[in-house]
């Protein structure tokens, strides 16, 4: 039995450290079947390892969602509450950049009541929450924005920049963008009712929020 279970150890560092590569080199869609076969493994193996797509990139992420997890608690202590939600927003932005897959994986994820303790989403959101809701206590950013919107912005921006011929720079300037606003010395206010709701249509933001 104790040489069964160190062989199953070794079978999953090996195809987690293919899936590491063949994930940075293709993204969300890489081949579970070229992972198993560069492993020395059978597809079967794999999947009783990793049974969900899902499950094997929130495997070849985790140390790096380990990472922003301890920036968000290393930002708490951060004496402006908006400067410190920015700052973690920020670096959740240029990873999903630079990390293949990774924003990816985060989309797999539409908010739930119940969403489950492992996985990237829940574990981001619990270390993020915080700093939005400080940031909201201090006035900085609009009460009515979520979590889920902030997620949704970061991946947006990764997505639709993972093809640009600089991706960091190109999200950058979103970032800011979205940051500022496209118009902040009048927020929302000239938007007409009939380009969306007429709640947003007729509510402006004060300069320096969300």
């Amino acid at each position: 039995m104790t040489g069964q279970r160190s062989d199953a150890r070794r079978n999953y560092q090996r195809i987690l450290a293919v899936a590491e590569a063949e994930v940075a080199a293709h993204g969300a869609d890489a081949s579970q079947e070229q992972i198993a076969r560069t492993a020395g493994v059978g597809s079967a193996t794999v999947r009783r390892h990793f049974p969900t797509r899902r499950a094997l990139l929130e495997a070849v992420f985790q140390k790096r969602i380990e990472g922003l997890c301890e920036r968000a608690h290393q930002l708490s202590a951060t004496e402006d509450g908006r400067t410190a939600l920015l700052e973690w927003l920020h670096a959740l932005v240029l990873y999903a950049v630079s990390a293949r897959g990774f924003a990816n994986t985060l989309s797999y994820e539409p908010p739930a009541e119940e969403p489950s303790p492992p996985s990237c989403g829940s574990r981001i959101a619990a270390a993020g929450t915080p700093l939005l809701q400080r940031a909201i206590r201090d006035k900085a950013v609009a009460p009515h924005v979520t979590f889920h919107d902030l997620l949704t912005l970061a991946v947006g921006i990764a997505l639709a920049t993972e093809h640009h011929k600089d991706p960091e720079t190109q999200a950058n300037r979103l970032f800011r963008l979205a940051v500022e606003g496209l118009s902040p010395e009048h927020g929302i206010a000239g938007l007409s009712e009939n380009s969306g709701s007429s709640e947003l249509a007729t509510e402006s933001l004060p300069n320096g929020r969300l």
